[in-house]
């Protein structure tokens, strides 16, 4: 009779020696939490009986920042510096969520500027692309296909040089703010817009080329991980692997948000409910995106000139952003119209910018669709400055539930495809 080997030794001899006694072919190992396929630090503790898993535990936790709870000190706007780290590979998508919930507690949906919308639509669309580059290229590379890695990383540099045009950081950006975004598109960035279209178009068919008929990648992809629809509702399973069993539900066609609906774009699905799937669907919303983005460029350059936060001034902040000659803070002329004011102008800016504006009392639910699936976000207010209690429902944490599902019974070196098919950021496991 086999029996379960429970007790963390780490000299090798008093390994074999527990063995020997146990009279067991079963062994604990722990991958992780600072293992490179694990994605980040996470920790699973597998249960082998010889190259077979016969029970997977994770631990989360190791990246665990009190983002939520920070939160609920700080206030309304400034929650959005802290959001967008949750996610830290999708970070636009985590601040138009918290958004969008503020303004419908603010019930300002309607008087957000169109200009605003179509700017969030063109940032998360971009953020998918650089999202799903990260899967398709650090799973190519945990299977040892090096080259799809280092393209994906050369198609993400130019994607988050866009970022950076746009909002000023490759990361973490705090751009997307409650009642639009923080500022206008600089000049010339839709020229640097259709000149990533136009490479983006020519460059993403490598992928294609690189993985999807290469017999080895196949043959290590196929058929694992399998996760069937009845599966993936049991365990809340959504984005890319709810869609690879066949099952095209997209929040962007099924609850359509910013104006999504007024988009030419089709849900991409697969119908193997396997790793393959998952990476051949992530392929195509890649190009879905990019489909978007050219549209949203287009709608953009009809818009020039146009407010970009909402008109209310006691709720957009800042309501106006000029740019010193050196580049750095606010110009001369900026703060000299702010001080030129009436008193009560000054006063109102400076409770503003440290105070924050009251939102009246209830909750709100808003969901989306980020790269990983249902990235919800749940606040509730009491009618202050800051938010009462402020929740995510992180794709990452809700998917990563399906892992013991998806590899029991599989060999050990088909883990690390599985966990690379979930493509899970511990930023939205732990927040």
């Amino acid at each position: 009779m086999t029996k379960r080997v429970d007790t963390f030794i780490t000299d090798s001899a008093d390994w074999a020696q527990a063995l020997a006694d146990l009279n067991t072919d079963q062994l604990v190992v722990n991958m992780g939490p600072q293992h490179p396929s694990t994605h980040g630090p996470m920790r699973f503790t597998l249960t082998l009986d010889g190259e077979t898993i016969t029970d997977v535990r994770q631990t989360i936790g190791f990246l665990h920042t009190g983002i939520e709870k920070t939160m609920e000190f700080r206030s309304w706007t400034q929650g959005v510096t802290f959001c967008t780290r949750m996610d830290y590979l999708s970070p636009f998508f985590n601040e138009t969520a918290y958004c969008l919930a503020v303004e419908r507690l603010l019930g300002i949906e309607e008087q957000v500027p169109e200009k605003a919308t179509v700017m969030r639509v063109l940032l998360m669309e971009l953020n998918r692309i650089s999202s799903h580059l990260v899967a398709v290229g650090s799973g190519g590379m945990d299977l040892g296909a090096i080259t799809v890695m280092t393209i994906s990383m050369r198609e993400r540099e130019k994607t988050l040089d866009l970022f950076e045009l746009i909002t000023g950081s490759r990361m973490n950006h705090g751009f997307i703010r409650p009642g639009g975004v923080a500022q206008d598109l600089p000049p010339g960035a839709l020229d640097k817009i259709r000149e990533y279209i136009t490479w983006m178009s020519k460059h993403l068919p490598e992928y294609a080329e690189l993985c999807n008929a290469n017999p080895i990648f196949k043959a290590r992809l196929q058929n694992i991980g399998y996760l069937d629809l009845v599966g993936c509702m049991a365990l809340g399973v959504s984005g890319p692997i709810l869609r690879s069993t066949g099952y095209g539900h997209d929040l962007r066609k099924t609850q359509p948000y910013c104006g999504y609906e007024t988009y030419d774009f089709d849900v991409q699905t697969w119908d193997t409910a396997d790793a393959y799937g998952r990476h051949r669907i992530r392929l195509n919303e890649m190009s879905q995106s990019l489909k978007i983005v050219e549209q949203c460029a287009d709608r953009l350059a009809a818009m020039d000139g146009l407010p970009v936060m909402v008109a209310d001034k006691k709720i957009g902040w800042p309501s106006q952003l000029a740019i010193g000659a050196d580049g750095m803070g606010n110009s001369l002329d900026h703060i000299k119209h702010i001080m030129g004011e009436s008193m009560e102008a000054l006063i109102h800016h400076f409770k503003l910018v440290t105070e924050g504006f009251r939102v009246p009392a209830g909750q709100a639910y808003v969901p989306i669709e980020s790269p990983r699936g249902e990235l919800g976000c749940h606040l509730v207010s009491d009618g202050g400055t800051k938010p009462y209690r402020a929740h995510f429902r992180d794709p990452s944490f809700s998917n990563c539930q399906a892992v013991p599902a998806m590899t029991i019974g599989s060999q050990v070196a088909d883990f690390v495809v599985v966990l690379a098919s979930i493509d899970p950021i511990c930023g939205g496991v732990d927040r």
